[in-house]
């Protein structure tokens, strides 16, 4: 069996297990959300969410930023826009513990480590990270522990303790993530100049300025040191992060068939179709026209 649903924006209450059967149930607290099929974890997928995967049995496929990824048992998945991932589908054994963090909540813990940034980019390029035995027994054990406290909706410091075990997992992850890489820390001012771009990005100010100098000019910093501690941090410049968000919004307009071309180089604020057309070619090897006609039959990677 496979399973494929579009992005669905509404806001969820809370799910929780019993004997492998999802159930639904609200509770006043949805900074942290569980799931277990995909038909639950569609209903995690709204704006400004991180979604987390632990694959425990089976597989699933899923497109992300026009890459398609198939993960398999000991794979941990993290979506740091839940926006950016589409086309999920699983195998009929596929088991996993899915789960979605509020933006709010997350930022609420305030993690006193500048690594989630690396983290962050890092993740942004490829969402997958393969867990040795040991390492997916900790995160495994972490996830069943933190929904089953969860329930404990009496618990007078519930969402503190909550905030708690998963900031202990979060550093957890951190550790995984960072001995895979060998990545070194980075300093509270990289790490906050970094934050503060990739922020303009998320909130669509690429829709409106893909020009260095003004990303620069709004940290207070030169073009060249915004591309050094970019390259530092990703191996990237920071024009490829600004082309990055902008072919993946531009990609998720021309799947749109309904929409003209004129109207998206409109929204995106190109000048001309032609400059539009040009922008598109350069990026992805076609022009807007023929990857639409293509969507059906290929997957791009950007």
């Amino acid at each position: 069996m496979k399973f494929e649903e579009e992005f669905s924006l509404f806001v969820v209450s809370s799910y929780f297990c019993n004997k492998r059967k999802a159930v639904m149930e609200q509770t006043d607290f949805d900074g942290i959300v569980f799931a277990d099929t995909l038909q639950d974890f569609n209903a995690l997928r709204y704006a400004r969410q991180t979604v987390h995967i632990l694959c425990c049995c089976g597989n699933m496929g899923f497109t992300f930023q026009d890459t398609r990824y198939n993960i398999a048992v000991g794979d941990y998945v993290i979506l740091p826009n839940a926006e950016l991932g589409s086309g999920f589908s699983a195998s009929d054994n596929f088991r996993g513990i899915l789960m979605s963090l509020s933006e709010a909540f997350v930022a609420s813990i305030a993690i006193r480590s500048n690594y989630g940034i690396i983290g962050h980019l890092s993740l942004l390029q490829n969402p997958v990270m393969k867990l040795s035995a040991r390492d997916f027994r900790i995160c495994e054990a972490a996830l069943l522990y933190l929904r089953m406290r969860m329930e404990e909706k009496e618990h007078l410091f519930r969402e503190e303790l909550l905030g708690s075990l998963l900031t202990a997992h979060i550093l957890d992850l951190y550790d995984i993530h960072a001995r895979s890489r060998d990545t070194s820390q980075l300093s509270e001012h990289i790490a906050s100049q970094l934050r503060k771009f990739i922020e303009l990005l998320y909130n669509g100010e690429y829709m409106r300025n893909r020009d260095l100098d003004f990303y620069a000019s709004r940290l207070c910093i030169t073009p060249h040191y915004l591309s050094e501690i970019c390259r530092k941090v990703s191996g990237r410049p920071a024009t490829y992060w600004i082309d990055r968000f902008t072919i993946q919004e531009i990609t998720r307009l021309l799947r749109q068939k309904e929409l003209p071309l004129t109207t998206i180089a409109e929204r995106m604020n190109f000048s001309s179709v032609s400059y539009f057309s040009r922008y598109v070619q350069k990026r992805i090897g076609m022009p807007p026209s023929e990857y639409r006609n293509n969507l059906t039959s290929k997957q791009f990677k950007f």
